[in-house]
């Protein structure tokens, strides 16, 4: 049964066609490009799920793995019975939602149906059953690069798997700037980590398209939904909401903002009232990486330096660095040293061009992958990157009893601890 021909969902009055010429495919260009990154193939290996079935009784769901879209949505690990492939399930209400959100969702099915990459998460298999919206997406067994912070890498992570990381990120960018589209919605909970070592960019539902009357668009004035949540990551053009407008650029300052997020275990801003954050980026005072201490050592009593952001030495870096923050906020969710590490001067470039305050000053996706900063990707094997998740391990089919019936979106909360961010 087609999610757009639900009979629960004819109270509103939503318009496909307008949807359809809002995205239009401009992907064709990239089709006869050997080997590149724009080919337009899915998630090979086991990350695959095209093949897979459209009944809800052939999959069984296992643990939850968290909520999401103003938690009108559940993903569990489930196991699909016939050929015992784990993925992930996420369903969707659609009688509870609004038209807005109805919309939104329309958007995110078809964009998974325009885009293919190797970096990118799109949600390959989609289908309803009794008003309830199911899609399927392969499974990330590490979770997501904010998960990974929390729960293993709470001082940052090694500039090695930094790099990697963010290499993955770009080459998603590079293919999403060059058929039309920003994605609005760059952090590191969007960035997602198969069992094989392959790094994903979610988050599709704040994408949007340059792309009108078959012209590119210069600039987009475009809010995106959810933004008080995405503040730290947006770029002061976006959120200056002016007649410039902002463009694929916005997503080089988000990067610059994951990048400081990942090496201290911090967001950069997240002490700061939101009126606040929205003045000092306007301003055009930005986060930087500090190799000090942000407190005087004599005040650091008896905490003990945390060596779980050094790097391992397969590449070029040192260590990993720390961010300012506030004394007197409160405990934040990752919680981290305020130890003094040292940066190599190639992060430290990395940074300071994608923080430019004018987008035109920053590089594109495509120069970014030629940074001196990524040049340890390409000479270590992905496996010499996956010893760096070390105490991570990927999620592996639980051995509780699974899930007999789906709860439904009026549960009374979440796990506590959600291994992805869906919002």
């Amino acid at each position: 049964m087609s999610f757009l021909d639900c009979s629960c969902i004819s109270h509103a009055q939503v318009q496909p066609m307008d949807i359809e010429e809002r995205y239009e495919d401009t992907s064709h260009p990239f089709l006869s490009c050997d080997g590149s990154e724009y080919t337009l193939q899915g998630p090979a290996g086991g990350d695959d799920v095209t093949g897979l079935s459209a009944e809800p009784e052939h999959y069984q769901l296992l643990s939850e793995l968290g909520r999401g879209f103003n938690n009108l949505s559940q993903v569990h690990m489930a196991r699909h019975i016939p050929t015992g492939q784990l993925v992930a399930a996420k369903q969707t209400n659609l009688d509870e939602c609004m038209e807005e959100e109805l919309l939104q969702l329309m958007n995110e099915v078809l964009l998974s149906r325009l885009l293919r990459h190797a970096n990118l998460l799109t949600s390959r298999l989609v289908f309803s059953s009794r008003c309830q919206l199911w899609v399927l997406s392969p499974l990330m067994a590490y979770g997501s690069a904010d998960t990974l912070l929390r729960t293993h890498f709470p001082d940052g992570m090694s500039e090695s798997l930094i790099a990697y990381l963010l290499s993955g990120v770009l080459k998603a960018l590079e293919y999403l700037h060059r058929t039309g589209y920003v994605h609005r919605g760059v952090k590191a909970s969007h960035i997602l980590l198969s069992a094989e070592g392959r790094v994903y960019l979610s988050g599709l539902h704040s994408v949007y398209s340059m792309m009108r009357e078959g012209k590119r668009m210069r600039a987009v004035f475009d809010m995106p939904h959810h933004s008080p949540s995405l503040l730290p990551w947006l770029s002061p053009e976006l959120l200056r909401q002016d007649l410039h407008g902002y463009g694929v650029k916005s997503d080089i300052y988000s990067l610059g903002i994951v990048a400081c997020e990942l090496v201290s275990g911090r967001v950069p801003f997240q002490d700061m009232p939101p009126t606040q954050m929205l003045l000092q980026k306007l301003r055009g005072s930005h986060c930087c990486l500090l190799d000090v201490a942000p407190f005087p050592l004599g005040e650091l009593g008896g905490l003990k330096v945390s060596r779980s952001g050094v790097d391992s030495g397969i590449g070029e870096s040192v260590a990993t660095g720390s961010l300012t923050h506030s004394a007197t906020a409160p405990p934040a969710e990752r919680p981290q040293s305020p130890a003094p590490k040292n940066h190599s001067a190639t992060l430290h470039s990395l940074v300071q061009l994608c923080l430019q305050q004018q987008p035109e000053r920053r590089p594109s996706a495509t120069e970014l992958l030629t940074h001196t900063f990524f040049k340890q990707v390409k000479r270590h094997a992905r496996d010499s990157f996956l010893s760096l998740m070390y105490p991570a391990v990927p999620l592996s089919s639980p051995e509780d009893p699974p899930v007999s019936t789906p709860p439904g979106p009026s549960a009374s909360s979440a796990s506590p601890e959600a291994l992805w961010d869906f919002s």
